[in-house]
This record gives C-alpha cells, structure tokens and sequence, in this order.
C-alpha cells in the first residue's frame, strides 16, 4: 500500500518539471550540468542517481557515461520513475535504468557505482533514515567515487523561507532545517575531501564527497 508521501509525489509528478524550473529559476537546466560537473564520470562508468524524480539528472548521467556505460535511477514514487521512463524512451537511453526503491534500501552489491548523485530530495528524508541511506551511499559507491548532493539553498527573504519550512513541516521532514545547514559534517562521518559551491542560479547548493580507502 503506498504511503502518503509515495501518494504525493505520485500525483505531483505531472507538475515536477515545471513546478522545480520556477523555484531554482533554472529554465535552461544549468543545474544538472553543474551537479554532472562534480561527479568525475568517464564514459563506460557505472552511476547511480538517487531520488531520480522524472530522471532529468538521470539522463544528463547517461550522456555523460555514454552507450557503454550504465545509469540507474531509483525513487520510491512510480509515477515519478513512470515519467522518467517516458524521458529515457523518448532520447532512446538504453543504458538509462529505472528501478522502485527507497534511499535506505538500495539494491546493489557493495562498490558498484563510480559516483552517485542527488539533487533537491535528500533533505526531505527524515532522520535515521537519512542516516542510513548516507551508510548505503557509501557502500555501493566505488574507493574515491564521489557523491553529489544537491539542495534547494534557504531562502533569505523571510516570507519565502517560512513557506519552505512549511512545506518540509508537511512532508514529515521536521529535522530537515538541521540537515540544511550542517551537510558537511553530517557527511563526513563516512566520507572525505567533502565541499561545497554555490549554483550559479544563487537558489541551489552543491556539497561533492569522496569515499575513503
């Protein structure tokens, strides 16, 4: 039976594109390339794209890691992955590969992927499962894979920063303000060389970590 959060994005999923263009002021997708920037991918590398939503970071991996290589998009919402499957088909992605799982439950054997990507979606997890979807990252990630999160930065004007709160406070993310401001120590109990950047749209931040030896 889905959860309401799984009823949420599934309804939400007809609107994701356009609703996410105007927040990050992004109209020409700047952003996943920023994000694809930072995960050192070569072409026949294996990545993985976390909370895929439509698959839009998913298929800019795909690019990148070209006909050789291997992508997959995981999200627990099936009408997310359903849109997402759409985008693959459509740019005839057949090393693009989508699959329903949850952040902390990934399917894969340990060191299968060079890199891993999340953009605007791991905040919204709550905390132990946070926890140990950053434990599962860390697994399936290669030595000196790199992870590439991605967030909405907080507003500054007072009025647009109460309304994000809001909306975390309704998607059951109550400690999501916490994480927002403290990625980088959060990560790096499991991983190393970790910084930050802003985007050049001024709206998302860019935290890139690499694991250990």
């Amino acid at each position: 039976m889905s959860s309401p959060r799984q009823i949420y994005y599934d309804l939400f999923s007809k609107f994701y594109d356009f609703i996410i263009r105007l927040h990050s002021r992004d109209v020409e997708g700047s952003l996943r390339g920023f994000i694809i920037g930072k995960v050192n991918l070569s072409k026949g590398d294996r990545a993985l794209d976390l909370c895929t939503g439509t698959g839009s970071v998913a298929a800019k991996l795909a690019v990148q890691v070209g006909e050789n290589g291997l992508v997959v998009g995981i999200d627990f919402s099936r009408g997310m992955l359903e849109k997402a499957k759409e985008k693959a088909f459509r740019l005839n992605f057949k090393q693009l590969h989508l699959v329903q799982a949850y952040a902390d439950q990934l399917p894969f054997k340990d060191s299968s992927f060079s890199g891993v990507t999340c953009s605007h979606a791991f905040y919204e997890l709550k905390g132990k499962e946070r926890t140990i979807a950053i434990d599962e990252v860390a697994r399936v990630l290669r030595t000196g894979g790199r992870f590439c999160l991605m967030e909405h930065a907080k507003p500054r004007k007072r009025i647009p920063r109460l309304l994000f709160y809001v909306r975390l406070y309704f998607l059951g993310s109550k400690d999501a303000r916490k994480f927002l401001g403290e990625e980088e120590s959060i990560l790096g109990e499991r991983f190393i060389n970790i910084a930050g950047q802003m985007s050049p749209t001024g709206q998302s931040k860019l935290i890139y970590a690499e694991k250990g030896g």
